[in-house]
């Protein structure tokens, strides 16, 4: 059975139970609106009649923009966040979305960009968030200082959590 010290909870700060509950509720927005962002250019597509690929191939692809690279490069650069980027890539390909092409230096690595049809939806994307903006400071209450602090806030988050799995504190 494990016990805590005493001395493990002297170091513990007095204000850290009262921050659980801002932490927990922080790790399920930041869930919560990344499901909403889907929805949001779910409901785009559909008012489109665009059916023959989900939000998160979207992003996906607004992500690559007009770069050009491999798989693992979308996942180091952080431009895709599941585990099944082969699986999107495949069906992105196969429905035109995206060209693929082996490496020129290393036949083994195949090299992705969009096609002009995965363009499009890439703009589409950008003209949605365009269209946020217009809006956001007036209805949403957020102007570019809030998202300063937002940003900086999740930046020191997800370092924090990098932090916890690179140093396995």
């Amino acid at each position: 059975m494990a016990t805590k010290s005493n001395a493990a909870e002297a170091m513990v700060p007095a204000e850290a139970p009262g921050l659980k509950p801002l932490y927990l509720e922080a790790v399920s927005r930041v869930e919560r609106l990344h499901r909403r962002l889907l929805d949001l250019i779910k409901d785009e597509f559909d008012r489109m009649g665009w059916d023959d690929i989900n939000p998160v191939q979207a992003l996906l692809m607004f992500n690559i923009g007009d770069a050009e690279m491999t798989a693992g490069e979308l996942r180091s650069r952080g431009y895709y966040l599941g585990s099944n980027v082969s699986y999107n890539l495949k069906k992105l390909v196969e429905t035109g979305y995206i060209f693929q092409e082996r490496s020129r230096a290393d036949r083994r690595s195949v090299r992705i960009r969009l096609t002009p049809k995965g363009e499009e939806v890439a703009e589409v994307i950008d003209e949605l968030y365009d269209r946020h903006l217009k809006s956001i400071e007036k209805v949403g209450g957020l102007n570019g200082e809030a998202f300063e602090s937002l940003n900086k806030a999740l930046g020191r988050l997800e370092r924090f959590w990098v932090d916890q799995i690179l140093y396995k504190l």
